[in-house]
């Protein structure tokens, strides 16, 4: 799964639109490599994301097409 589509559906971007931007813009990156939206998604890979002065980090441990909204957090466990 590409890495804006997980973005969106984990709802850890809140839409597709934005994530891709943020790739492209360099601000996300997988196991320690920046990314660009593309990226194909793998289980286990880590995800960094800059949100302005602040980094999130989190796991994929599912991906799925689509989730509800109580189940996205299923999808990532947050690291720090």
């Amino acid at each position: 799964m590409r890495i804006d589509k997980f973005l969106k559906i984990s709802r850890l971007v809140k839409r597709r639109t934005i994530a891709k931007e943020m790739a492209d813009m360099g601000r996300v990156s997988v196991n320690g490599k920046v990314v660009k939206s593309s990226y194909d998604l793998k289980l286990g890979d880590e995800i960094t994301i800059a949100y302005g002065n602040r980094n999130v980090t989190a796991r994929v441990l599912e991906i799925r097409e689509t989730t509800k909204k109580a189940e996205a957090s299923d999808l990532y466990e947050l690291i720090d």
